[in-house]
Formats: C-alpha cells, structure tokens, sequence
C-alpha cells in the first residue's frame, strides 16, 4: 500500500484506488485503468517506444 499526497490539501492517501481525496474531496488526478497511467508517464519515454516499433515494423516489412 504506498501513499500518496493529495495535490490540493497536501494530506496523505493511503488506498491506493481512491480518486477523490478524503479530506478535500477534490480530484486527486490519478489515472483510472491502463491508459490512465499512460497519461501521467513521461511523453518522451510513449514517443521513443512508438518509434522504435515503428523503425522495426520498417526493418520487418523491407526484409520480406
């Protein structure tokens, strides 16, 4: 169980599946489900990943 901070009162969460904070009861901004965490991940990581599966896919397709 990690702890995270609410980006609004400043207090503590501990469940981890809370989106509104207990106290404040303002949006706590964490990502829901898979694409959801994508959205808070460095964008320069998601870009080189497409990339270099782009440039592979290339490389498969012209060695047919």
């Amino acid at each position: 169980m990690s702890e995270y901070i609410c980006p609004h009162c400043g207090k503590p969460i501990y469940d981890d599946e809370a989106l509104l904070c207990l106290y404040c009861g303002e949006n706590l901004e964490r990502g829901v489900g898979l694409l959801g965490r994508i959205k808070y991940s460095p964008h320069w990581l998601i870009i080189a990943a497409v990339v270099i599966v782009v440039l592979v896919a290339f490389i498969v397709l012209m060695s047919r």
